[in-house]
């Protein structure tokens, strides 16, 4: 493990930039392999193939693959929400843009920002406030500026993204309280991937009665980089960053997460680009700046 340090450097501001990328790209990736394989049982796949790697990896650096103690407890929790949280959003995928999903389900900042104040007490200043407030209109910007092809069922895509961020935010909330510093971050990584694998099972069997849609080389390429690249490389390296750097100097780069969500929308899906949408981009986007901005940052 590299030495820590005080703040991020050049490496450290590329990587976090290819990293948002990774994710932004992730939402396209995620309604294409739906196409392919049934959303509930797409998400099964990821997590089971994503664990895969993560065990190994977890072997290869002789961590505990579990604990026998109250944090295999926590670890179910962990899974639980986490399974819940990628139901919504493969669910929500059949019935809304990825643009949309990219803005809505980075809703997730600022539900850890007012969990964080409820539960760890930490303190809510001004300018997350006012990211908070942002963060708000972003979301009721993007409800209403729905595509020319929408119909009923976009809301209920919406709210399901939207639901995801909660049960995102509260995943977030619960590890910091009962798992963080107590636990390697690769069993909390795996706890959430391995664990969550019986929850999406479960709700894909009284859920969808075909899990194989006839599935075609650009679904399964993003059935695998969404399990590899994303699910396991990808987390593996923010675990790894956050070990290095200020945790609050690198979530400050999440705002472009969103954005590049929207960019490939449009590029590779073809979505349409609404002023609600932009809007909601700017919002949202300027709201994760200001929730994780610190004065230590300039």
């Amino acid at each position: 493990m590299s030495k820590q340090k005080e703040h991020i450097d050049l490496k450290g501001l590329l990587t976090m930039v290819l990293l948002t990328l990774v994710w932004g790209l992730n939402y396209s990736a995620i309604k294409i392999s739906n196409t392919g394989f049934s959303p509930v049982f797409n998400a099964f796949l990821r997590s089971s193939i994503a664990s895969i790697f993560g065990i190994a990896y977890c072997i290869h650096i002789r961590q505990p693959l579990i604990h026998r103690d109250v944090r295999l407890f926590h670890g179910f929790v962990v899974g639980l929400l986490f399974g819940l949280e990628f139901v919504c959003i493969y669910l929500g995928m059949i019935y809304t843009d990825s643009a949309r999903a990219g803005i809505l389900i980075n809703f997730a900042p600022f539900v850890v920002a007012v969990g964080a104040y409820l539960f760890l007490k930490e303190r809510l200043s001004l300018t997350k406030i006012i990211g908070l407030v942002l963060s708000f209109v972003g979301v009721l910007a993007i409800f209403q500026g729905k595509p020319s092809y929408s119909g009923k069922l976009m809301l209920l895509g919406d709210s399901l993204e939207l639901l995801a961020a909660f049960l995102w935010g509260a995943t977030t909330i619960y590890i910091k309280k009962y798992l963080a510093e107590k636990v390697h971050p690769i069993n909390t990584f795996l706890y959430q991937l391995v664990l969550s694998i019986p929850i999406l099972f479960f709700f894909a069997l009284i859920l969808e009665d075909t899990w194989i849609k006839g599935p075609n080389i650009i679904s399964i390429v993003s059935l695998i980089y969404s399990s590899v690249i994303v699910a396991f490389v990808s987390y593996l390296s923010w675990f790894k960053l956050i070990h290095i750097y200020p945790v609050s100097e690198l979530s400050v780069f999440t705002f472009l997460s969103p954005v590049f969500g929207v960019f490939f929308g449009s590029l590779i899906l073809h979505e349409e680009m609404t002023k609600g949408l932009i809007l909601g981009l700017i919002f949202v986007s300027v709201g994760i700046y200001l929730t994780n901005y610190r004065k230590d940052n300039r």
